[in-house]
């Protein structure tokens, strides 16, 4: 079936005749090849068409159809010293302006070219990339039932030409990675584009190249997860001694919480209040959404990825990823967060910040997450309080906050934990022989944790002992204030509204 090549520019109506594919294909390698000889005026009119974007009248389209499928034919001729004007404007052409036809003649081109010379790579590959996202213009067409459309169409031909890049040249992965993790937006831009681009990434994670790349894709989406809950401030969100108001909110208005949709009560609902307006936090807030229903593909995949955040120390939002996949599949990535939290706590190589936030992130998991199995949280407190207590065995001295830092989070820890599941112990006779005893010494040491740690985590620890009758009533005297430690348990309630959806299940 022949073609109809339409007019270029200069042509009459009467010079436009019935081509084969072949003949058009051989037409614009002959433009080509003239500028070789310094005949310019074809090429020009090629590099013409490319420009053609916005507005085009239905022979223009056809043209630039036509002329794009004949050029994706021709690849192999054209020159990037010869040819660089033509090359330019069909990198910057944007799908987002096209129809599926010209979309679909414009892939097909790219495709050829990345193909067909290995110098063209990187460059087809960006250009690709850029397709992410849609010109300025269009951002507010992606409200719009045709802009939604549109977004599909474009998107689908982008990851379509991945994998046909792929196929031809295994090495694409690993480059078209580099090229994507330069090229993602930073926190300042338009939040749209951001959240679009993010989807992008994580659809080439879910496909056949994410087999490669996958793993560092998931982990560049959390690092800028991070980047942008570091942008919020604390002063924003935490009252002094918050921590007491989250103990009061558990503890006592627990049921209420749970009977109501939005769990906005007491602290937590000025909190969350206070994030409202804030550009920064609603784009976290979109994006966290975007990631935990991609969680939620991998978990129905069979393919949960691992994540850690661990590195992001008092991070506000961005390790409820990591809780949300751990709350998919409790058994294996749930069990598997909890021992390396652990590990990493007890291991004198590592750095104290890191073993502080690890035992900090540990006593929030095992104090918040629902989906863990009772016995699971006794083994993991049973390591804490066998090591702080090989710790006092070790030290003699007295109180000293700088010195013993890691001890005194340890025991916070150990308390925090228990302020939410002393139930569980109390009611286990070899529970409470296994744990609380052991944990008396501890708190009866010289190094006095009960002096030094939260007050508030103290005073409810040593509430809710003494109604059990656990300790002796010398453990309830003056306690706390003395160089307190940080407060940081990352898994209290996720204050944004939207993400909060996922994680409030589970928490």
């Amino acid at each position: 079936m022949g073609l109809e090549l339409p007019k270029y520019p200069e042509m009459e109506e009467d010079q436009v005749f019935n081509f084969t594919d072949s003949e058009i294909v051989s037409h614009v390698k002959q433009a080509l090849a003239s500028v070789l000889s310094g005949d310019n005026n074809s090429y020009n009119q090629l590099v013409g068409v490319m420009h053609h974007s916005k507005h085009l009248a239905p022979d223009e389209v056809a043209l630039l159809e036509t002329t794009l499928k004949a050029l994706a034919g021709a690849a192999s001729s054209i020159d990037i010293t010869y040819h660089d004007s033509l090359l330019s404007a069909i990198f910057c052409m944007s799908m987002w302006n096209y129809g599926p036809h010209v979309a679909d003649a414009l892939a097909e081109l790219i495709v050829s070219l990345a193909i067909s010379n290995g110098k063209y790579l990187d460059l087809c590959l960006g250009m690709l990339v850029s397709n992410f996202t849609p010109p300025p213009y269009f951002l507010d067409k992606l409200k719009m039932p045709h802009g939604l459309e549109r977004k599909g169409q474009v998107l689908s031909r982008v990851h379509a030409a991945f994998k046909k890049i792929a196929n031809y040249v295994p090495l694409a992965p690993l480059r078209l990675l580099t090229i994507v993790l330069q090229g993602m937006p930073t926190i300042y831009h338009k939040d749209r584009a951001i959240v679009i681009y993010v989807e992008n990434m994580l659809k080439l994670e879910s496909g056949e190249i994410g087999e490669l790349v996958g793993s560092t894709i998931l982990m560049a989406v959390v690092d800028r997860l991070i980047e942008l809950d570091v942008e919020i401030g604390w002063d924003a969100i935490l009252q002094d001694d918050f921590s007491k108001g989250i103990f009061e909110m558990e503890l006592e208005d627990v049921d209420d919480i749970e009977e109501s949709a939005e769990p906005d009560v007491g602290e937590f609902r000025l909190s969350r209040r206070s994030l409202a307006g804030n550009s920064i936090a609603e784009l976290l807030d979109n994006l966290l959404v975007l990631t935990f229903e991609h969680l939620e593909s991998c978990e129905r995949e069979g393919r949960l990825a691992k994540v850690t955040v661990l590195s992001a120390y008092k991070s506000k939002f961005a390790q409820f990823v990591m809780f949300y996949a751990c709350a998919l599949d409790p058994e294996n990535c749930g069990m598997r967060f909890a021992t390396m939290l652990a590990d990493l706590f007890v291991q004198d190589s590592q750095p104290q910040p890191t073993r502080m936030s690890a035992v900090s992130y540990l006593a929030s998991y095992l104090s918040r997450a629902k989906f863990l199995a009772a016995s699971s949280i006794s083994s993991m407190l049973k390591r804490l309080v066998d090591w702080c207590l090989e710790y006092c065995e070790a030290h003699d001295g007295d109180i000293n906050p700088n010195a013993h830092r890691v001890f005194y989070s340890g025991c916070q820890a150990i308390m925090y934990v228990l302020c939410f599941r002393m139930k569980v112990f109390v009611d286990v006779p070899r529970l409470k022989s296994e744990l609380l005893l052991p944990l008396e010494q501890v708190l009866k040491h010289k190094l006095n944790p009960l002096k030094v740690c939260l007050p508030s985590v103290v005073e409810e620890f040593l509430r809710q002992a003494k109604a059990a009758s656990l300790f002796t009533s010398e453990l309830s005297r003056a306690f706390g204030g003395l160089e307190r430690l940080d407060t940081f348990f990352p898994f209290d309630p996720c204050l944004l509204k939207k993400c909060d959806r996922f994680a409030f299940l589970y928490l």
